[in-house]
């Protein structure tokens, strides 16, 4: 349930720089009218990726595609979830009779292991189920390596000016000078830089895959609905403590950690109780509130061949 500092679950991946586009992960009642009062245009909305089926995961998502048609959103609109998310959706837009300026696209799934959801040249997107009262998905988006860059000032040292052939070379091509000499585009291009990772997971008690997804990601946004002493009723509700997040969070090698999905009960300082037993798991853990962001910086290249990477 919605309380006065949280809304029901939305999550945005602001993919502006990498695509110009927006991501979605799930669309609670209220969304549209948060995104009001945000820096984002859901004309720019590319794909919405749902967890589950439970309606404060998905009671947003009809108005969301009504005001898309009016705030200039003409491109096609991808939506991913379980089996059920086409019948809601259709059905809301039949009975409401609302019609859309764009094209939509349901990909719906029910998978009972993880497998590769979506990939294209810049990102992969994993998905794997969960546990839950009803089938539930967490997500794994792993932005691709990027290509190193390129040591300009080599090439200067070699009298070679700035033009055409430095592209060639930022491309991996190798070039041949008039003079015959051959420069391998490898020794001029730095090491790869690794792409980031963000894993954003719907609700669940703890299980494998939630670490799996997890392994090693810049970011994991996982559900804490509860307080550990809580802990029975979370596992009743097949829900998540705080703790039970920090654990995830923890095994699976993740950097940052964002706590949400937090229970309606807990009000204004009684909700830092939830950031504090996490961190005593671990330390670099946030509490999301309304319009909480969270910058992913770049990951630093790879150590080149040959070099040890530091410990």
């Amino acid at each position: 349930m919605p309380s006065k500092e949280r809304n029901v679950t939305s999550v945005m991946l602001n993919l502006l720089a990498e695509r110009n586009v927006y991501w979605m992960f799930d669309c609670g009642e209220g969304t549209q009218h948060q995104i009001l009062r945000a820096p984002v245009k859901i004309g720019k909305l590319e794909k919405l990726f749902i967890t589950h089926l439970h309606g404060d995961h998905i009671y947003g998502l009809p108005g969301l595609m009504s005001s898309r048609s009016y705030q200039g959103g003409d491109a096609p609109f991808t939506i991913y979830g379980p089996v059920g998310i086409r019948e809601f959706v259709e059905t809301a837009l039949r009975i409401s009779d609302s019609h859309l300026g764009y094209q939509t696209n349901i990909v719906e799934f029910e998978e009972k292991a993880e497998f590769v959801l979506y990939e294209d040249e810049q990102f992969i997107v994993k998905a794997a189920p969960l546990v839950h009262r009803v089938d539930s998905y967490g997500y794994r988006i792993e932005e691709k390596p990027q290509k190193g860059k390129l040591d300009a000032a080599k090439l200067k040292e070699l009298g070679i000016a700035s033009g055409p052939l430095y592209g060639k070379i930022k491309k991996g091509e190798d070039v041949t000078l008039e003079d015959g000499t051959v420069l391998e585009a490898s020794r001029f291009i730095g090491p790869p830089v690794p792409g980031r990772i963000v894993t954003i997971l719907g609700d669940t008690q703890p299980c494998e895959h939630a670490v799996t997804l997890a392994r090693q990601a810049d970011v994991l946004v996982h559900e804490a609905t509860f307080a550990e002493d809580r802990k029975e009723l979370a596992m009743q509700y097949d829900h998540s403590t705080a703790m039970d997040a920090a654990r995830a969070a923890q095994e699976a090698g993740a950097n940052m950690l964002v706590l949400t999905h937090i229970s309606s009960r807990y009000q204004d300082a009684e909700v830092e109780q939830l950031r504090e037993e996490a961190r005593t798991v671990h330390d670099e853990t946030y509490l999301a509130h309304d319009h909480f962001r969270l910058d992913i910086p770049a990951r630093k290249p790879s150590p080149a061949s040959g070099e040890a990477a530091p410990l």
